[in-house]
């Protein structure tokens, strides 16, 4: 009973949490207390939140190391992105039009995960994470040789590199053109929408934690033999958790991806993978609140260190050092421990 409510009381305040942020960045946007750099921002950070989160639920939650989650990101980027540019005239409003393309960015990507997950998943360990780099790699590949355009009989498809070979009607527009990316893409996303974004992904994933197919990933994680010993279907439920978060990584690469004018597949290559990747690990294996909190910070960091332009990425370097240090020491949590005493050594809680 204390368990359940210690659990409920983490959610309510992980939630808290997220609104409170939203109501005081919204204050202080409308009073004009907000920088311009900082306001450009809002919208990459709700972004990398999502996908800090759903990339937790494959590392922390399901324990398996996934080094191609940019790819993900990727996909739902320029699915979505094709999908509003294409219902432009069908879909006026264009917070309608968002949202129909992160549905779409979504599938898409839930799509990809599948069809990468299903081979996949069936590897552990170091063999995991190569074997996702890899997929991750030709995604990006893919992506940069292919050219998309739209005219009057629908959307068109080529993987030549040349625009030209797309045979599109007059009228019709290129969409994506090869490893030019995507140019003069409306932007439709906005901080609300990314606040929104973050809710469900939240909503979703925590109820995921919490229910019997949450509870079967953690045993898969804690032990794979056990769990497979007392008949619990492991490729299913790996599938479950891989697929659910890559479709909220593609969700989360069409709010990025709405809110520049500009992009480009080499974006979402090993690097993006990696910073994402650090905000799991500094915000904690498995700590849903903690992935909220490092993807804010460490996205803000560099633009606060901007004003020690030669020395910001040295400083940036070495707060991220002493994190990993203070965060994996058992000295230091010890230390922390007794500064801050758990309820049970107050007797909080304790029985009558």
């Amino acid at each position: 009973m204390l368990k359940m409510q210690k659990s409920t009381r983490k959610t309510v305040s992980t939630y808290a949490l997220v609104i409170v942020a939203f109501v005081v960045v919204q204050g202080l946007a409308m009073s004009g207390n907000i920088s311009a750099t900082l306001r450009g921002q809002l919208v990459p950070i709700c972004a990398y939140v999502v996908m800090a989160i759903s990339l937790n639920l494959t590392v922390g939650v399901l324990g398996e190391l996934s080094l191609g989650h940019a790819s993900f990101m990727s996909v739902g980027a320029f699915s979505g992105v094709v999908a509003c540019i294409s219902l432009q005239n069908m879909i006026a409003f264009g917070p309608v039009r968002l949202v129909v393309g992160m549905v779409i960015g979504a599938l898409c990507a839930g799509i990809a995960g599948f069809l990468i997950g299903v081979p996949v998943l069936r590897l552990n360990g170091d063999y995991l994470a190569i074997v996702t780099l890899a997929f991750g790699e030709i995604i990006k590949n893919l992506i940069t040789c292919l050219c998309v355009g739209v005219d009057s009989r629908g959307l068109r498809f080529s993987f030549l590199t040349s625009a030209d070979a797309l045979k599109l009607e007059e009228g019709g527009r290129v969409i994506i053109n090869g490893p030019m990316g995507i140019a003069g893409i409306p932007k439709l996303s906005t901080f609300t929408t990314g606040f929104v974004l973050v809710l469900v992904t939240l909503f979703i994933v925590m109820n995921l934690v919490k229910s019997r197919s949450g509870r079967a990933i953690m045993a898969i994680r804690d032990n794979r033999i056990a769990a497979e010993s007392v008949g619990i279907p492991i490729t299913k439920y790996k599938l479950m958790a891989f697929v659910t978060s890559a479709a909220l990584a593609g969700a989360a690469g069409t709010l990025y991806a709405m809110n520049f004018s500009t992009i480009v597949a080499t974006k979402f290559n090993f690097n993006t993978s990696i910073l994402i990747l650090v905000y799991v690990v500094l915000g904690g294996l498995g700590n849903i609140r903690g992935s909220v909190i490092a993807a804010t910070v460490i996205t803000i960091l560099p633009e606060m260190l901007r004003g020690f332009n030669d020395y910001r990425m040295l400083v940036y370097a070495i707060v991220l050092i002493i994190v990993m240090l203070t965060t994996n020491n058992a000295r230091f949590k010890t230390i922390l421990s007794r500064l801050i005493p758990s309820k049970k050594a107050t007797g909080e809680g304790r029985q009558p």
